[in-house]
C-alpha cells in the first residue's frame, strides 16, 4: 500500500530548514549519550543521587541518546531506497 498524503509540513504550510534540523537532532542525540556516561562516571557525592537510580538513569539517557541517533541517521542521511530505483 502506497502513501501518498503530503507531510504535515506540507499541510500546514511549515517549512523548515531541513539540513538544520537534522544536524541538530544529531547533536541532540550524541548529548543525551554524553550526559549518561558523565552521569555513570561522576564520583559519588558529585550529584545527590544514590548510586543505584544514578546509575540507571545514566543507562536511560545511554539508551534513549542511541535510539534517537539511529532514527535520525535512518530518517535524514540515509538514502531512500525508492529513489536508488
Amino acid at each position: 500500500m502506497s502513501d501518498n498524503r503530503p507531510t504535515t509540513d506540507d499541510r500546514l504550510g511549515h517549512h523548515s530548514q531541513p539540513g538544520l534540523v537534522r544536524y541538530f537532532t544529531l547533536i541532540m542525540s550524541v548529548l543525551y549519550m554524553v550526559l549518561g556516561i558523565y552521569l555513570w562516571f561522576v564520583p559519588a557525592g558529585t550529584i545527590n543521587l544514590p548510586e543505584t537510580p544514578r546509575q540507571l538513569l545514566a543507562a536511560v539517557f545511554v539508551f534513549y541518546g542511541i535510539i534517537r541517533f539511529v532514527r535520525t541517521y535512518q530518517q535524514h542521511f540515509r538514502k531512500n531506497r525508492d529513489d536508488a530505483r
